[in-house]
Formats: C-alpha cells, structure tokens, sequence
C-alpha cells in the first residue's frame, strides 16, 4: 500500500541513496532530486567538475531502484544568498555558519517547491537527524548515530518544514546504512562522505576565501605581546582554532617548546594581530548572547538546558537566562574557543528548542 509521495534530495552519496531504498520499501513513491548549486570545485586528475560524478552515482541508484531523478539548478541562487554572504562575513573578521543557511535557505526551501511541483506529500534528506511530534509541535532530534548527528544544522526549520519532512536513516548509524548499501549492491557503499561547506564539497575552507578576500599579512603574539611568529590574514581564523603552519601560522618555537600547542585566542585586525597563546584562560568563555535565534516551543528562561556550540562538539550543561532584555546562555564550566557567528543549539531530552547565533 502506497503511503504518500516524497521528494528526496539525492547528492550522490551512500546516505540519500540508501534513504531512498528505505523509502520505497516502506511502501513511498520516491521521486529524486539532484540539486546542483556550486560547479567551481574539479577533480584535481580528470579536471571534471566534481558534481558531475556525484551527479552520475544518484542516477545510478536511481536507476537501481527504478525510481525517477530530476537535476535542479540552484546555483546562482546558492552563490548569492549563501556563498557571497559567507565570504563578506569572513571579511569582516566574522566567523558564520554556512552549513545552517544552506539547509534554512536553498536546500529545504528548494526541495518543497519541488514537492508542490511534482504534487509530493513529503520532501526527505540523508540527514542524519529525526524529527519527534510532541502535542501537536514537531521538533528536530538528534540521529542514533552520535558521530555523525547532524541536528545542529536543522535548528531554524519550522513547523511548516517539519511537518512535511523524513529522515529515513536518522535512526540508524553510519555502519548501519553501509551494511545496507553493500547488501544492495550499491557501488557507492564505501564511498567516503563529503566534508567541508554544504555544497562546496571538501576544498580547505580557506583555500576557498583567500581566492575571494583581500587580507593582509600580520604578525602572531603570545599573551604578553611578545611577536612569536606571522599569519596570512586575520580573515582566515577561527577563535579556538589551532595555530598551525598548513594554516597559516607561522610560530618560531624554541626546540624545547617544539611540541607546544597553540590556539588562536583573539583577533585585532586594525593591527593585523593575532593573539595565539598556549591553552589558557584567554580560550575561555562563561556566557554567550544568542542572537537571531528561533526556537520550536516555549522556551523556560533561568532553566538548565544542554548546548551544542559546534557541529559534534559535547552537549554541555547551562542555564538560559535573560539580561537587560537579551538572551544569554551561561555555561555551568567556562568552555573553549568559541566565535561569535556560529551557531548555538539548545536541547531538551534529545530534542533541539532553540537555536541561534552567538556573540561573545
């Protein structure tokens, strides 16, 4: 018995390939959506862009399944709205979070005007995420699979995109879904998973910007001021990040201190500076401002709530607070490295509240 048509966005990978199969065999009619949205990245040997390949494997299983697989492009769409204001953030010295503005901005959006288009009843990703209904409100939860949950991306869909939304393999681990794929003869069981920015694929993030921003090198300096070594450009750093010459940074350490690590801790771009001491207090942060944020229920205020501020980081405790009229997360144990612009997403028992962006 058929249950409903879906549109599944297809990227070519072992997980959209496999969600389609669980798909079709819980009874949905699966229609495939190839969603091109960036042609700069090649493969360094044949010189091909590399969403052609990745273009081939989702016809491939498409063809294995027998279901049908269109080709949108979104490309101008997706530079616009997410690449150019990604690389003017860096510019600015901040640091944003692509990932999320992909998912909220082209990728979901696009994917229900192809289910209105092709009359589907659901649209559904190789997300590794579930989406739990609780009286009547639909909240996004983590995936089974604790390396790979990817809810921290999916905090600004709303009930309209819930609603409407499966995350066939959410409940499954990446372990699983390969058993599954190499069972069914899919050539792209093993096929290692895309890294790096939503579409962009796996160019080194800051390969990527130092083609689009105009930096200026400047000097590397320990906490006490003293000039350790050079950097690039102060655009191309995280807070928190490690100081490390493929990046960058230069440090001329002593051969005593060869083993030392170091991490960006502050950034002062009029004097082109970075800060990068050892670990240390300079690293940590007790409270964050959560700005722009959107949450799928009624948030308690002066609750202890778990965070997440990056992508698989640990869940932390704190507690939700309001001051002088904004919202604040203040941490149970000062944290490390965090950057103001990138995401920080609240749970309750598994379950994402709230989501926004932190200011330091």
């Amino acid at each position: 018995m058929k249950k409903g048509k879906v549109v599944l966005g297809m990227s070519g990978g072992v997980d959209s390939s496999v969600a389609a199969l669980i798909l079709k065999n819980k009874g949905y009619e699966v229609i495939g959506i190839f969603q091109k949205n960036f042609s700069d990245n090649k493969d360094k040997f044949t010189g091909e862009c590399w969403w052609r390949e990745e273009l081939e494997n989702a016809r491939t299983i498409a063809n294995i399944l027998e279901i049908p697989l269109f080709v949108e492009d979104h490309e101008s769409e997706y530079k616009n709205k997410v690449i150019k204001p990604m690389i003017s953030l860096y510019s600015k010295n901040k640091t944003p979070n692509p990932d999320v503005e992909c998912n909220n901005i082209t990728k979901f959006p696009n994917l229900l005007k192809a289910a209105k288009k092709h009359k589907a009843d659901f649209i559904a990703t190789g997300h590794y995420a579930q989406i739990t209904k609780i009286n009547k409100t639909f909240f996004v939860k983590q995936g089974k699979d604790k390396t790979k949950d990817q809810s921290y991306f999916l905090y600004k869909l709303n009930q309209k995109d819930l609603s409407r939304t499966l995350f066939p393999i959410g409940d499954k681990t990446k372990k699983e879904i390969r058993e599954i794929a190499k069972n069914n003869k899919f050539p792209n069981w093993n096929k290692h998973g895309s890294a790096g920015v939503c579409f962009i694929g796996n160019i080194p993030l800051q390969e990527y910007l130092k083609k689009h921003i105009s930096s200026k090198k400047g000097r590397v300096v320990d906490e006490s001021g003293k000039v350790i070594g050079n950097h690039d450009g102060t655009q191309f750093y995280t807070i928190g990040q490690k100081a490390a010459e493929h990046f960058g940074i230069n440090i001329n350490k002593p051969k005593k201190n060869a083993q030392k690590r170091y991490y960006v801790a502050k950034k002062l771009p009029k004097n082109t500076l970075l800060v990068v001491p050892e670990r240390s207090n300079l690293l940590k942060t007790s409270q964050v401002i959560i700005k722009k944020s959107t949450s799928q229920d009624k948030i308690k205020i002066n609750k202890e709530y778990l965070a997440r501020y990056r992508h698989l980081g640990p869940l932390v405790k704190g507690r939700l607070i309001k001051n002088r009229g904004k919202l604040v997360f203040k941490f149970k144990k000062p944290q490390e490295s965090l950057a103001s612009g990138q995401s920080i997403v609240i749970y309750e028992n598994k379950k994402v509240v709230l989501g926004g962006e932190m200011e330091i």
